[in-house]
């Protein structure tokens, strides 16, 4: 057993390298777990595959959508900033877009489950932002691939079964002396 190194307050282990013959079945896992809603092993499991072949166009998307699975969480600003970053490594135009929307629908439906003060208003504009998105993904998507167009009507449907709406403007007029 690998001993881990301490530091005050923090406990460090070295991680164990994943075999590149056992990449498909990781992957396939990794997809099992979301499906069970459990992301946090499909997280490690992505990052483990990606340690090895980082150019994993699959293990990066699950990856992300595994990051996004969790934004309902408290603490989750680090996991939407990876989530962000993860779409500069994906290698076309189209996947950029689209799982950019992703990330703007996931966090806006969070925003929205909350329930706190002005959520209705976040929520909305993360919507709209995803939307946008799926709007320049479906512009430059391959025949027959309408996942932007599905994922743009979830957002509409969003937000008209929940009455959302732009944040009203401030009609506030201070008082003049």
């Amino acid at each position: 057993m690998s001993t881990p190194t301490s530091h005050p307050g923090q406990v460090a282990f070295t991680l164990k390298k994943l075999s590149r013959a056992s990449i498909d079945a990781a992957m396939q896992k990794a997809e099992r777990y979301r499906l069970l809603n459990d992301p946090l092993p499909a997280e490690s499991i992505c990052m483990d595959i990606l340690a090895i072949d980082p150019d994993n166009q699959q293990a990066s998307k699950v990856l992300l959508l595994a990051l996004t699975d969790q934004f309902s969480q408290l603490g989750t600003q680090n996991k939407f900033n990876q989530a962000i970053e993860l779409t500069k490594s994906f290698k076309d135009d189209y996947s950029r877009l689209y799982y950019m929307g992703i990330i703007n629908e996931r966090q806006g439906t969070s925003v929205l489950n909350s329930g706190n003060h002005g959520c209705e208003y976040d929520s909305y504009e993360w919507l709209i932002d995803a939307m946008e998105f799926y709007e320049q993904s479906e512009a430059i998507r391959v025949s027959g691939n309408d996942e932007s167009v599905l994922r743009w009507n979830t957002c509409a449907r969003i937000i008209m079964d929940n009455n959302l709406g732009p944040r009203p403007k401030d009609n506030f007029i201070p008082i003049l002396e």
